[in-house]
């Protein structure tokens, strides 16, 4: 229906603005206190808080000193992660002592790779002719487009003696192969030792927790 043009809106006009200009009254004004007024009733708000200085700058943390064992240990693991997700095989190898070794059991609760199975178990040696043989031109393997994305993290120090930390670790992977993404997670246990001025892996193994899942594919490089 079609507004009354005649309608008077209440709040126009000459008795709309005298309304409005009335004092408000409230009602048991002078009844007790509640809220926050019963707690303190000669509170008064705040007032706004006066303009400071400008904000300063972020500082960038220093680098740790090098007697700091457990950042020098974090800092290897994220070498380590980086490396792989840049394909640089051989600085990757050459993280390892000379009879360091990679294991990648079946199973958590398997103890050692001698005489039983495991997806990966190799010393650098075999490191090497694996790095070989996916840097072949023809190989298969590496054609589509193909790379993988590390995330470390939990890093813990389950124990130590002079020159030797035994750390673990929690990882995440992802990989990419043309249009099909793989997901790998679980834990990594290093055995690291003192070489000189650095750390090197003697022993690293890797429990995937999706180990036994089932895959299109073999894994072609190390997780």
């Amino acid at each position: 229906m079609p507004e009354n043009p005649n309608k008077t809106n209440p709040a126009s006009g000459t008795a709309g603005e005298a309304r409005l200009a009335q004092d408000i009254v409230i009602e048991n004004a002078g009844a007790d206190a509640v809220g926050s007024q019963a707690i303190a009733p000669d509170h008064v708000a705040r007032a706004a808080p006066a303009a400071g200085p400008a904000a300063r700058p972020i500082v960038k943390p220093a680098i740790a000193p090098a007697n700091d064992i457990v950042r020098e240990i974090e800092q290897l693991l994220y070498r380590q992660s980086e490396l792989l997700d840049q394909k640089l095989w051989q600085d990757y190898i050459d993280l390892f002592t000379d009879d360091g070794v990679y294991w990648m059991p079946v199973t958590p609760d398997q103890t050692e790779w001698e005489g039983s199975p495991s997806i990966f178990a190799e010393d650098k040696y075999m490191m090497e002719v694996r790095m070989g043989r996916v840097m072949h031109p023809t190989a298969w393997s590496q054609v589509p487009m193909w790379g993988t994305s590390h995330v470390i993290g939990n890093v813990v120090i389950e124990s130590e003696s002079p020159g030797e930390w035994i750390v673990r670790s929690r990882f995440h992977m992802m990989e990419l192969r043309r249009d099909s993404v793989r997901h790998f997670g679980g834990t990594y246990r290093h055995t690291l030792v003192r070489d000189g001025d650095q750390l090197k892996i003697k022993l690293q193994r890797v429990d995937m927790f999706n180990g036994q899942a089932p895959f299109d594919y073999v894994l072609q490089v190390w997780v």
